[in-house]
């Protein structure tokens, strides 16, 4: 027998929800919205109805678990970004138009992550992409051809500049070639995303806690940057938002200072000091030096250096950027003393973790235009061993996590409860 759930007890945001009240309506989204290639403050962005999170909150409703349902329904009524992962040019640029022409009748902007580049995450566990350079070129020209003259943010392949094919391993890109199509590849999409009207692109820069501030900024020069908005920072991680903010501003100064500012400085990222950096042991991320990558407690050494340095640049002149705070509340996470003899990986999975800031362009940080939740809330980083040779279930979570980019519904769960600030209905606060 179909259990029935008088409407009078189902939670008014999952009644909300079920009747297409999740999405923003027009007069809700009445806020300034991006108009060219900027991300003014007042941004609304796009709520997708049909999510991982929707149909949750609907599966555990019609199974009478209210509390679950109304978690699940708090998740969904958030903004979320769409990443394309696949397909060809034309199934690419269709899914792009719809995608595109249902935020336009919301008033919202829509967040498009494109993850297609070849040989994506050195073919771990969110392996993939493109077959070749040219397919790759293909596949982004179909992406711009179906935002066409439609209102986008576009986070440009998470990873593919902080994790090159040279990054990979010694024998994954001997002569270069790998590495130089990567950045030939990240500039065409660049230029052809950027020659529609209304795109805001930002090129993936890692997180503040893996490519030193001089290296990843000149990894952004090689890739063109200058022709983006900007960056993102923290895609699918958990470092908090304010480490994201303060290596963000750094890289940002580092671009001024290594293209417009001192003429002995133009053409050095790599004198520009970053998060591996302190007076006692200038390292920056150079071997010799014992300055413990994850301590932030000797990043006032860089934004002295920086004060001293580069000083205050024209603020019209310096490079934007975005964060991906839909993990991030509880920050990244600490394994036990000893109780890993190989790599944790702390990135894949980690317990106890919550959703951070909501998604909004009122970020309060100068060069921060927006907070949006990019990873989405809920599915696997793939299925984590913590380094025990021949391990396959995840000591933390106690089972075999699913495969990359599954949804986890236990894991939503605890996002969403651990969320800091806690989590309220979007439009129901």
């Amino acid at each position: 027998m179909r259990l029935r759930i008088p409407r009078a007890l189902i939670p008014v945001g999952i009644a909300a929800l079920l009747t297409g009240l999740a999405v923003p309506t027009q007069a809700q989204a009445e806020a300034r919205e991006a108009t060219g290639h900027t991300l003014p403050a007042g941004t609304r962005f796009y709520v997708e109805p049909d999510r991982d999170a929707a149909r949750q909150s609907v599966t555990d409703l019609l199974h009478g678990d209210l509390d679950s349902a109304a978690t699940m329904a708090k998740l969904a009524s958030w903004p979320g970004a769409h990443w394309f992962t696949d397909g060809t040019p034309d199934q690419v640029e269709d899914q792009t138009r719809t995608l595109v022409r249902r935020a336009a009748r919301t008033g919202t902007v829509p967040v498009l992550v494109a993850y297609n580049v070849p040989g994506r995450d050195c073919s771990q566990y969110s392996s993939g992409g493109a077959q070749s350079d040219a397919d790759y070129r293909a596949w982004a020209a179909g992406l711009a051809r179906g935002i066409g003259r439609g209102k986008a943010v576009i986070v440009l392949e998470p990873d593919a500049l902080a994790n090159l094919p040279r990054d990979c391993s010694p024998t994954t890109d001997p002569t270069g070639a790998l590495t130089a199509g990567r950045i030939a590849d990240l500039r065409y999409a660049i230029d052809v995303l950027e020659k529609q009207p209304n795109t805001t692109v930002y090129l993936d820069a890692g997180n503040s806690h893996w490519q030193s501030v001089g290296a990843m900024t000149q990894r952004l020069m090689d890739a063109g940057v200058e022709h983006a908005q900007g960056f993102s920072l923290n895609v699918s991680n958990f470092f908090a938002t304010d480490l994201s903010d303060r290596y963000g501003t750094w890289v940002s100064n580092c671009l001024w200072y290594a293209t417009k500012g001192p003429a002995a400085a133009r053409g050095h990222a790599d004198s520009c000091a970053g998060q591996y950096y302190s007076s006692a042991a200038p390292n920056d991320g150079r071997p010799g030096n014992s300055v413990d990558v994850d301590d932030s407690g000797t990043w006032h050494w860089t934004d002295l250096w920086y004060q001293q340095n580069v000083g205050t640049p024209p603020a019209k002149e310096l490079t934007h950027f975005v964060v991906d705070t839909s993990r991030n509340g509880q920050g990244s996470w600490t394994p036990p003393a000893g109780k890993y003899t190989g790599d944790p990986q702390i990135w894949c999975n980690p317990p106890g973790r919550g959703i951070g800031d909501r998604p909004t362009a009122d970020t309060g940080t100068p060069l921060a235009d927006a907070y949006l939740w990019i990873k989405t809330v809920g599915q696997s980083d793939g299925q984590c061993n913590r380094g025990i040779p021949g391990g396959t279930v995840d000591p933390e979570s106690g089972v075999v996590d699913p495969p990359a980019g599954t949804w986890w519904a236990a894991q939503a769960r605890t996002l969403v409860e651990n969320a800091r600030p806690a989590l309220n209905f979007n439009g129901w606060d």
